[in-house]
């Protein structure tokens, strides 16, 4: 099982701009067949090092979450991501 985990640090921090982000990536939910599990946090304390989401997937390989990467939803996802994103940080290890 690989787990791929994304902290996002948004341009726009409203709790607006936050929230459509939030629904933009929850909306891969049940559209890439890779993809066994998604979870999508919105930060609660908001304080100076906080991340504004963070994005915690499943897959059963690297080569599910490689097929992931270049899903067409995903892709898209990504243009929205690219466009609305300060920073992000990411880690992907195995379970």
């Amino acid at each position: 099982m690989l787990t791929h985990v994304v902290f996002f640090k948004l341009k726009d921090r409203s709790p607006e701009a936050v929230k459509v982000t939030h629904d933009v990536l929850a909306n891969m939910d049940g559209k890439i067949p890779q993809l066994l599990h998604i979870e999508v946090g919105t930060d609660v304390l908001h304080t100076e090092r906080s991340y504004d989401l963070a994005l915690i997937t499943k897959f059963n390989s690297l080569e599910d979450m490689q097929a992931y990467q270049v899903h067409p939803v995903h892709v898209e996802v990504g243009k929205h991501i690219k466009s609305v994103v300060e920073g992000s940080v990411a880690v992907d290890f195995e379970s």
